[in-house]
């Protein structure tokens, strides 16, 4: 039964540190888009050109 309580204890201590590296990461931009808003303007006419198609 100890064992039991050893593997919870362990698997909460690394939960929250992965929970503490995701929020590090996040806050320290690793997830931001730099490429995507770039290029949306090369595609926003043809998004128009099927909306049109379609009324």
């Amino acid at each position: 039964m100890n064992v039991i309580y050893i593997m919870i204890f362990v698997s909460i201590i690394i939960a929250i540190l992965f929970l503490i590296a995701f929020i590090k990461s996040v806050k320290s931009g690793q997830y931001d888009d730099m490429y995507t808003p770039s290029v949306r303007m090369l595609f926003d006419d043809e998004l128009v050109k099927d909306k049109k198609e379609i009324n």
